[in-house]
């Protein structure tokens, strides 16, 4: 294992080391980053060009200035980085300008990316279970349209409707029956359309949902739910037991009553938990706190499944932790919707509840509330992956749709069918993991490509990520800059790329990364 990594790591790297010398190059040439002081002749702009030129080096050819990037470079590796500094940041060092924006990025694309895959690989599941289905047709249709889109399109569209009209909505939160019945009979057209099956089924879901849907809008309205939103006891019980039932269908435990009585045990124990937590989260309201709710959840779920388990002990420990660990996100949400109006006072009042612009408000960066800080945080970084995910998703469903529909006709798959396996096992455990190794690939060119950020997404809604790095660099020549960007985003490439080779032996035992 250590000796492929290592061999994998040199010839990695040896590209890594061909590129940049290209790139330094094709930068270096492609402009002159002093064009604007060029242009004056007063003394200052002279003094200036001087000092610059000295501090960047500039009267050393190109080629021997990247040998001593490349040394800079290389210091990293014992802790002692040196990328320059920044031209067009006030000289600011280039290691602290990427520290700066990784942050920014790393919390933008990543949540994009893992929210793409999930629901992206979920879709495209269920289209290839249902070939040829009207479901399988308007998600195909759906999914053509939306990776058509452009981004820069898509996320103008987000910023007028998703944040300045629902502005103006929460503004005046008041939904007219009529409206609400209208969106009853759309999302009623799209779950039948899911369910499927005869007519008779179909409309029978359409009545269930367009009753419920309405139901639920018009009580918010009356309840003036929007004003001021919450989650509430009855909202985590329906949350969490929404988990518990995902992860039993996702584990093919649904049938298994020892299973499904470990998860059952799991959501019981959150909900009751949810009123201690109250008084504890009041006064500890930490990003550690919450991260030891969770472990302490999903060793709870561990217990209910080594004492309710029986035969199935393994399977049960293990989807009632993780059922007990995800409850930690609606607890999470109650507490952050519990701000809702004091955020709504804190904020300036014509940046508007869903922000469009940076990614926090500068006055509450530093607010000793942690909910109130994640709440901040969530309503300005919404918008900018919802722009993410629409495209995203689209190119998942369509890639899973072919990978599944592949392996479904795979021998191995027929023959664990003709053993007589329930068919959930048999998607769950032989046909999905054999399905993800060619989306194993694109995930990890995926994460490797968005470590450099999304230029037009950060342009869009004025966040200060790598995109927006090394397109101020590009503009402005400004080598070091683009280098360093370079560099981080070259780095991620090639350890994602390793990641996938090291996925590919876990996910097909026929594959075996020896010395």
């Amino acid at each position: 294992m250590l000796s492929f990594i290592s061999r994998r790591l040199a010839a990695t790297l040896a590209v890594l080391l061909v590129a940049s010398f290209f790139v330094y190059m094709l930068t270096a040439y492609s402009g002159d980053p002093l064009a604007d002081l060029r242009l004056n002749r007063d003394p200052q702009s002279v003094a200036k060009m001087a000092t610059l030129t000295e501090k960047l080096d500039l009267d050393t050819p190109p080629i021997l200035r990247y040998f001593k990037w490349i040394g800079g470079a290389a210091g990293c590796v014992i802790g002692q980085c040196n990328l320059g500094f920044s031209v067009t940041r006030g000289d600011e060092p280039v290691a602290h300008a990427i520290g700066n924006a990784m942050e920014s990025t790393l919390s933008l694309v990543i949540l994009a990316t893992v929210l793409s895959i999930l629901l992206g690989v979920a879709i495209g599941m269920t289209t290839a279970l249902r070939q040829y289905s009207g479901y399988d047709y308007t998600v195909t249709f759906a999914a053509f349209i939306f990776y058509s889109l452009p981004i820069f399109w898509v996320a103008v569209l987000l910023k007028e409707f998703g944040a300045i009209r629902f502005n103006e909505f929460l503004g005046n939160p008041v939904i007219p029956w009529w409206i609400a019945l209208a969106i009853g009979i759309v999302l009623a057209f799209i779950v039948s359309a899911v369910v499927g099956g005869r007519l008779a089924i179909r409309l029978r879901t359409a009545g269930i949902t367009i009753g419920l849907v309405t139901a639920a809008l018009v009580i918010a309205d009356l309840t003036q739910w929007f004003a001021k939103p919450s989650i509430g006891i009855v909202g985590i019980a329906l949350l969490v037991a929404g988990i518990g039932a995902l992860m039993l269908f996702i584990t093919s435990s649904v049938r298994r009553r020892s299973v499904a009585l470990a998860v059952a045990v799991t959501v019981g124990v959150v909900v009751v938990a949810w009123f201690p937590l109250q008084f504890l989260w009041f006064y500890l309201n930490s990003p550690i706190t919450i991260l030891i709710v969770a472990v302490l959840l999903g060793s709870l779920g561990a217990l209910a499944g080594l004492v309710l388990g029986g035969d199935d002990r393994r399977d049960a420990m293990r989807t009632a932790a993780i059922t007990g660990a995800l409850a930690t996100v609606p607890l999470v949400l109650d507490q952050m919707f519990m701000r809702w109006g004091d955020y709504i006072q804190l904020i300036p009042l014509r940046s508007g509840v869903i922000s469009t612009i940076g990614a926090n408000t500068p006055t509450l960066s530093n607010h000793p509330d942690t909910w109130l800080r994640m709440l901040d945080s969530s309503t300005h970084i919404l918008l900018p992956t919802a722009a993410l995910m629409i495209i995203s998703i689209a190119g998942y469903t369509r890639y899973t749709r072919a990978s599944l529909l592949e392996v479904l006709n795979q021998d191995y798959v027929r023959t664990a069918r003709a053993k007589g396996l329930p068919e959930t096992t048999v998607i769950m455990r032989h046909a999905f993991r054999n399905a993800l190794i060619p989306i194993a690939t694109i995930i990890a060119f995926d994460f490797g490509g968005v470590i450099g950020g999304a230029i037009i997404t950060e342009r869009v809604f004025a966040w200060q990520g790598m995109g927006a790095l090394f397109n101020q660099g590009l503009r402005a020549v400004d080598l070091n800059l683009v280098m360093g960007v370079f560099l981080v985003t070259g780095l991620a490439a090639v350890f994602f790329n390793i990641l996938a080779d090291l996925a590919y032996s876990a996910l097909d035992p026929r594959i075996r990364v020896t010395d």
